[in-house]
């Protein structure tokens, strides 16, 4: 068991996949990678908004949405729609905006909510590695291929990591939640 890092990169991949999911929960403000998970059918693939327009925020309530081509307006309307983004897009023929209501204090708490249940799955993810790791430890002593004593300090080692990662995992929950809150 000389090399965690496998296990820490495990850990990491999980805190980057949370803070994925962080990022397209929109907080009141327009935030453009509220759209990342949206795509539209695009000479039959499936593109993302990004890869067929060109996405702004002119101000902190809006996305604007300028396709490269202007017949993808109507599809990019019809998959906006279709998402759970709960916006109305509006279009003037040649883009696409979409404003952002201010959130409702209800709203916002089933946001904070949201966002605990994702830490949640990020915490317990990260646990799994820890599990795994240690189970990896408890083999190779078995196998006789290293000590009791060397056991412990691997298995020490990897609850470090573990608090490392659930530590960040709060942190990102404590600064989301701040950020839904503030109105």
């Amino acid at each position: 068991m000389e090399n965690l890092s496998q296990y820490e990169e495990k850990m990491k991949k999980s805190l980057e996949s949370l803070y994925s999911e962080f990022s397209t929960i929109r907080a009141g403000r327009a935030n453009p990678h509220v759209l990342d998970k949206i795509t539209v059918d695009y000479y039959g693939t499936a593109s993302t908004l990004q890869q067929v327009a060109n996405v702004t925020v002119p101000e902190a309530r809006m996305i604007q949405i300028q396709p490269w081509e202007s017949s993808l307006i109507k599809e990019i309307e019809k998959a906006i729609l279709c998402s759970d983004l709960g916006i109305t897009p509006t279009n003037d023929g040649k883009s696409i905006r979409l404003v952002f209501p201010e959130l409702t204090e209800e709203r916002r708490k089933d946001l904070v909510k949201d966002v605990k249940k994702k830490s949640e799955n990020a915490k317990v993810a990260i646990r799994n590695i820890r599990r795994d790791a240690n189970d990896a430890v408890k083999k190779q002593v078995k196998a006789s291929e290293i000590s009791e004593d060397e056991s412990k300090q691997f298995e020490d080692k990897i609850q470090k990591l573990t608090d490392k990662y659930v530590a960040e995992v709060d942190k990102a929950v404590e600064e989301k939640s701040k950020e839904i809150l503030t109105v």
